[in-house]
């Protein structure tokens, strides 16, 4: 009789399809997991919110931990999982010595949702007013910290394919620590496309996205100031419908019905809007990772205008579903020219089909993963041997972590 495997999740939030891509991505992990006969369970130190999915729903398990508090110990020992995934660097951190110490055997798991690193050294770049260079991680603590946390893990999944190329080749991380998992999507069949929207059904330009994320935000800001008035200029009754989940005070002080500029705040389903978009604005300056917003664009049949850094690593060498550029007055042109020229909005249109179904296919990427972590199951011990600076890392660095842990927990008992 085969053994049911476990899965701990360790969530640095509760997931929230609805608000980020990050918890839409959780959810994919969720699904492939589950589909493989996981038993899961979902641990947080996170408050619940409003906006939170029903895990049980989808036959997972909700457990509440607390940071710096042994009673975690005592429920990973019961629990005894196979496998521990850790959301985020951060959680692997407060973590990952406690599972490391009370369950040795189970494979541990990063999903690094983006490199922090990477989005920390770009946005100082930017804040700075000068290039970012990839030799700017050096310096950075956050890359020290994530790239500890990628070692001390048996496996980490990489949202982007840049993202792989600078571990690889700027860091030296061993391959075999590394997994390329990008957002995962169904094929678009013929069926599929056709029940779109029409290009005449379609109305406004949008920006969708969390303003609890920084990069957001700041296009938010960038969209206000700069490219909405050159596109006004031109096209004097286009309305920018921009959604997204927790704005601030500042965010809806942006909101001006004369200017065509609507700050709507959270979308109660993002998918329909989009959908009844006709163009979507996202001149994205800094960041990392892949942008969900511009894969679920793909996904509503509606081209996007964006920058190099929004396009990075997601479309591989096919045609872009819109417009990739960095430039103002450029943007500004090919936004008007997406909304009213219907042969090219089309065309793109069919360019992000073709992206989809070449780049974010689940099936192609689901059983290896799969198969990657079975045969960790069967035979971590080798493979942690040719991990010699995660070994390292995990009895130096985790045991200043675990005793500050302990510091703290006593220091909360008094």
């Amino acid at each position: 009789m085969n053994k049911i495997k476990k899965l701990l999740i360790i969530g640095f939030v509760w997931p929230e399809p609805n608000s980020s891509a990050a918890g839409g991505r959780m959810m994919q992990l969720i699904s492939i997991f589950k589909e493989n006969g996981f038993e899961i369970t979902f641990a947080s130190p996170a408050l619940d919110s409003d906006f939170m999915v029903d895990l049980t729903a989808f036959g997972v398990e909700k457990k509440a931990i607390e940071l710096n508090n042994s009673s975690f110990d005592v429920f990973i020992k019961e629990l005894n999982p196979d496998v521990v995934l850790f959301d985020r660097f951060m959680i692997e951190e407060q973590f990952g010595w406690r599972v490391s110490e009370n369950c040795p055997k189970a494979i541990r798991i990063l999903d690094t949702e983006d490199l922090h690193s990477l989005r920390t050294a770009r946005q100082k770049a930017f804040r700075e007013n000068r290039t970012f260079g990839p030799f700017d991680l050096f310096s950075e603590e956050v890359a020290k910290r994530e790239i500890a946390s990628i070692l001390r893990c048996d496996l980490s999944l990489i949202i982007s394919q840049f993202e792989m190329k600078i571990l690889n080749d700027i860091f030296k991380i061993d391959s075999r620590l590394l997994f390329y998992l990008p957002f995962l999507v169904d094929e678009m069949k013929e069926e599929d496309f056709l029940e779109l929207p029409l290009f005449e059904d379609r109305e406004n330009f949008v920006f969708i996205g969390n303003f609890l994320h920084e990069p957001n935000w700041n296009t938010v800001q960038y969209l206000k100031e700069a490219i909405w008035p050159l596109i006004r200029k031109q096209f004097p009754e286009a309305i920018l419908k921009v959604y997204g989940a927790y704005p601030s005070q500042k965010a809806l002080q942006l909101h001006q019905s004369r200017d065509g500029f609507l700050i709507m705040g959270r979308a109660a389903d993002a998918t329909e809007i989009v959908k009844k978009a006709k163009v979507v604005l996202a001149p994205i300056r800094f960041g990392a990772g892949l942008k969900g917003k511009l894969l679920e664009a793909m996904q509503c049949g509606t081209p996007s205008v964006t920058s190099e850094i929004g396009a990075e690593a997601m479309h591989a060498d096919l045609p872009w579903n819109g417009c990739i550029t960095n430039d103002m007055e450029f943007f500004a042109k090919q936004a008007i020219a997406l909304y009213q020229n219907e042969k090219l909005w089309k065309q793109s249109q069919k360019n992000g089909v073709a992206i989809l179904n070449h780049c974010y296919q689940k099936s192609a990427f689901s059983s290896v993963l799969v198969d990657i972590i079975s045969a960790l199951m069967m035979d971590s011990e080798n493979h942690r041997l040719h991990n010699f600076m995660g070994s390292l890392l995990q009895h130096h660095t985790l045991k200043s972590t675990k005793y500050m842990s302990k510091w703290i927990e006593a220091k909360n008992k008094n």
